[in-house]
């Protein structure tokens, strides 16, 4: 980054299995070779209190309500935003998250049934008009995701949604793609849907391709050269 630049942020969304932290750590090797202040968080997550909030959220074990379950991932983020990532994206530094408020409108809104109005309520103060640079969608169908998803680990608590639930899912995010959502959502920033499909190299082929195209920071930083064939 030159000095004195703002930073950026750019997150990593999709349905579950869909490759975010693959790529994220592929983009963080990327990112390293070319010298470019970078730090990554994920939600829920990055704090302390996120990281609570995170083992409660995801324990298969844990009864939570719809409601409850939104405010808690609005108060990991709250957090993380006022600690981690505004400090970091005003130093210069390119901050990459994986997940913010885009999976709460798919996994709550669309996922759960809350409404609208309510959720993008509680995020505005959340997020303190914190807008992401870029969204990177990775597209998935849902179930191909899940099946990758429960071959790496157990079925966390979100994961044992039902089907039905991750399809629900799945629709909002191709909803999020489009131009006529993203126009009445500018919180969001600017989306961009990667397909996922494929073996982990082409998809990160498709990620850097959006990456130093959109950012000229990072087409000056040459990213490409170090991607695997």
């Amino acid at each position: 980054m030159i000095e004195g630049k703002r930073g950026r942020l750019i997150v990593f969304e999709g349905v579950e299995g869909a490759g975010k932290s693959t790529q994220l750590e592929r983009l963080v090797g990327h990112l390293a070779r070319a010298s470019v202040p970078h730090k990554k968080f994920r939600e829920p997550g990055g704090t302390a209190l996120g990281d609570s909030i995170r083992a409660l959220l995801l324990d298969p074990l844990s009864t939570i309500s719809a409601r409850a379950e939104a405010l808690l991932f609005m108060a990991s983020r709250a957090e993380l935003v006022s600690r981690e990532l505004r400090p970091a994206i005003d130093a210069g530094t390119i901050v990459l998250l994986d997940r913010f408020f885009l999976s709460t409108y798919a996994y709550q809104i669309a996922g759960r049934g809350l409404p609208e109005s309510d959720v993008r309520s509680a995020n505005m103060m959340a997020t303190n008009g914190l807008v992401p640079d870029l969204t990177v969608l990775l597209t998935l169908p849902a179930d191909v995701g899940l099946e990758r998803a429960t071959k790496r680990s157990g079925p966390d608590r979100i994961e044992q949604s039902g089907m039905e639930f991750h399809a629900r899912v799945e629709e909002a995010f191709a909803e999020f793609a489009t131009p006529a959502w993203q126009s009445t959502h500018e919180e969001c920033g600017p989306i961009i849907p990667v397909d996922a499909s494929g073996d982990a190299a082409t998809v990160e082929a498709r990620v850097l391709d959006v990456l130093t195209n959109r950012f000229q920071e990072l087409r000056a930083a040459s990213l490409a050269r170090g991607a695997v064939a």
